[in-house]
């Protein structure tokens, strides 16, 4: 008679290839009811809980858990515990021993995360992302503040440097005031060469440096390879495309209506205030929006209007696009484009 666990182990290597001779002898039973088992299925017979016979392994299995324990926190592989066991007497099966082993080995913990958190006004972390296919795709810069965690999202057609400097003054306006750094990865219209001039001392794109100093924030970089970095607004990117992009996308289909740029940045305006934004955020247990009261108080005032920058050429839709939402319904978000027109 089988146990239950019995039966998952002999289905289990079976299927990876196990003879019937090795399941066998790998679990101390006869070929018969391997044999019985593998043509009946579970209509074969099960043994009882208690009544499972001994097995080859029993005698040397304080000798093996010893062995592992004194070996602690690294491990001895199993091969090198089945010429030890055989030397002392055992002649039965690899397969049972490794089971027995992987059983003994420390599940590994995961290293902590260790949260880099910033004073109010301090820092802000920004990058592009980009969403949708091929005529369709386009590219989200998105900033978080860290203190807050609150967030600014402009979708754009491009990330030519002059796109990147707008997106920079309407995040500070959104915010009522600019950081006092911000944190980027490797935006080409950022950094030039890493470390160009030694350690830490990067080559910065010139035209985005002299913004820069214009706005008054410090330009750092996360250390290459490690995104984790600039966790803040790496995770809200994922937050963004799940809660907002597919929902919209989605919504525009059924709607018979294409997404573009200007409808997306209609809705995403209302989805910041009424949701991102307005939420308990996971990490601080607090909604951004309340705090970004309390971090503006520690923002720098916002700059004079930037003269280094070309001139940006302004297109006015003759008529207001219907735009659809996911939380929202249609109305609220025509009802914003018509004011904005």
């Amino acid at each position: 008679m089988l146990t239950v666990e019995e039966r998952m182990e002999i289905a289990v290597l079976k299927k990876h290839g196990g003879s019937i001779h090795g399941i066998a002898k790998s679990l101390g039973v006869s070929r018969n009811t391997v044999r019985r088992y593998l043509r009946e299925g579970e209509a074969a017979g099960v043994r009882k809980p208690g009544a499972k016979r001994a097995e080859k392994l029993d005698p040397f299995k304080d000798y093996i858990a010893g062995r592992m324990k004194a070996a602690a926190p690294n491990v001895i592989p199993a091969v090198v515990l089945l010429r030890e066991i055989e030397a002392r007497g055992y002649d039965g099966g690899y397969t049972r021993l490794k089971v027995f082993v992987r059983g003994l080995r420390p599940v590994a913990k995961p290293d902590p995360v260790v949260r880099f958190e910033t004073d109010p006004g301090q820092q802000m972390q920004a990058d592009w992302a980009t969403v949708g296919r091929g005529g369709d795709k386009l590219s989200v810069f998105i900033s978080t503040l860290g203190w807050s965690r609150a967030a600014y999202v402009e979708f754009c057609d491009n990330e030519q440097l002059e796109t990147l400097l707008g997106c920079h003054e309407n995040a500070f306006g959104y915010f009522s005031g600019v950081p006092h750094e911000i944190l980027y990865d490797n935006m080409k219209t950022v950094v030039h060469e890493r470390n160009a001039y030694g350690r830490d001392m990067h080559r910065f794109h010139p035209g985005f440096l002299d913004y820069a100093r214009h706005a008054g924030f410090l330009p750092r970089l996360c250390r290459p390879y490690r995104a984790k970095t600039k966790g803040k607004v790496e995770r809200f990117i994922g937050y963004l495309k799940r809660s907002f992009w597919i929902p919209f996308v989605a919504s525009c289909r059924q709607a018979g209506l294409q997404p573009d740029k200007e409808a997306a940045n209609a809705a995403v305006k209302i989805w910041l205030r009424e949701v991102a934004n307005a939420r308990v955020h996971a990490t601080i247990g607090e909604v951004p929006a309340e705090r970004l009261v309390i971090e503006q108080t520690k923002l720098q005032e916002l700059p004079k209007p930037y003269k280094g920058r070309i001139a940006r050429s302004i297109v006015t839709a003759a008529q207001p696009r219907k735009v659809i939402g996911h939380q929202h319904p249609l109305s609220t978000y025509e009802a914003l484009l018509g004011v904005a027109a």
